[in-house]
């Protein structure tokens, strides 16, 4: 493993550890629009959902900068969270370039340790 692959796991992790936290720290604050939607809102999951995949996001990030045994299942994980928001995002009519573009830094970080 060289030097990009080592920045490129810890860049993934603190982004996943960040959006994690973000999504932990501010699930019950969550308000339903009564009018039109806005063009910012995000996907509309259960509050449950919301506080589950932010768990997930923390404790994944957490194990991808820990050793060989935790970082490959952590990374494939993170990977199968980013396609299928890719897809429910698609379905759902909105732009789902930020989930492609995370699920093509972890699959780098997957190719990276499994090299």
């Amino acid at each position: 493993m060289n030097r990009l692959d080592i920045f490129m796991e810890f860049l993934v992790a603190g982004v996943f550890l960040c959006m994690g936290i973000k999504n932990v720290l501010t699930h019950p604050r969550r308000f339903k629009s009564l009018g039109a939607m806005s063009a910012r809102q995000t996907l509309q999951v259960p509050d449950r959902w919301v506080l589950a995949i932010g768990l997930f996001e923390i404790a994944a990030a957490i194990a991808l900068v820990m050793p060989v045994s935790f970082a490959l299942p952590a990374a494939l994980g993170l990977a199968l969270l980013t396609l299928s928001i890719s897809f429910v995002r698609a379905r759902r009519h909105q732009f789902p370039a930020p989930s492609i573009v995370m699920f093509l830094l972890v699959l780098f970080v997957i190719v990276g340790r499994w090299m």
